[in-house]
């Protein structure tokens, strides 16, 4: 675009200055001090010039032509010009919008679903589970503010941010969220929801949260309360969530006065 308008500005120059005559028009055309260089019959228009009796000037209807022509190319290009600033206020805005979304949904600090995006997502999947089992987990972190108290809030988002990946890692693609403080929760589908297979999937996930967390040149170790308990119905997440989280409250109370759901700290 850029080279077709500059040389249609430069052939249009040329029309008007390159002027080969002898003699000079009353008003002001050809230069007196050039020379013609051909014999052309007066009245004609000869190579984009008419030529009269006293010479040749560029043709009125030739330089319009070529004047239109770099016009209309100069419109184009800053019709394009403006056609992709407006794509790219576009794609910006769609960006922007995107996060506004991600940002209203999920936790800041895990990067987690928070608790509304939870029930939201949750209540789409026991529509769509065609009769999956599903098992709700609700967890709780067991004597956290040790960690802030000792270490500093930083060490604590540490800690809360290794245990979502975990549980993230746990639940592979299955819904996990944080609620809200040190509490999590999950949705997952299950080959079964017998007594059974909720205890080993119960010790298996507290022991993946119970490896040591490094922060900085030390390492701690945090327990966690977990509850389970299956879903029965698209309509009974609320109802499996408050058995999984009176089984969590309940694993808390029974391993309280155990060590090893103490806070730990490695060197």
């Amino acid at each position: 675009m850029h080279v077709h308008l500059l040389l249609h500005l430069q052939w249009t120059a040329s029309m008007i200055t390159h002027v080969r005559c002898t003699r000079t028009f009353t008003f002001g055309y050809p230069d007196p001090g050039c020379e013609q260089t051909e014999q052309v019959r007066p009245g004609t228009v000869r190579r984009g010039r008419y030529c009269g009796e006293g010479g040749c000037v560029p043709d009125p209807m030739t330089v319009a032509s070529g004047i239109s022509a770099a016009g209309a190319l100069l419109s184009a290009w800053q019709l394009r010009r403006r056609a992709l600033r407006a794509e790219a206020e576009i794609e910006l805005l769609h960006a922007e919008l995107a996060a506004e979304r991600h940002a209203a949904s999920h936790d800041p600090l895990t990067g987690l679903p928070n608790r509304r995006a939870f029930f939201r997502l949750a209540a789409t999947l026991l529509t769509d589970a065609a009769g999956k089992p599903l098992v709700a987990i609700v967890l709780d972190l067991d004597d956290f503010k040790q960690v802030n108290d000792r270490y500093g809030h930083a060490a604590g988002d540490q800690v809360l941010v290794s245990v979502a990946q975990r549980l993230a890692a746990f639940a592979g693609d299955n819904l996990v969220a944080r609620l809200g403080g040190d509490e999590f929760a999950g949705l997952l589908v299950s080959p079964t929801v017998d007594r059974r297979w909720i205890e080993h999937a119960t010790r298996r996930l507290c022991e993946a949260l119970a490896a040591p967390i490094p922060l900085g040149a030390r390492s701690v170790r945090v327990t966690a309360s977990v509850g389970l308990a299956p879903v029965h119905g698209p309509t009974q997440l609320t109802d499996a969530l408050c058995r999984a989280d009176a089984a969590m409250y309940q694993a808390k109370t029974v391993g309280a006065a155990r060590a090893a759901r103490q806070l730990v700290g490695e060197c």
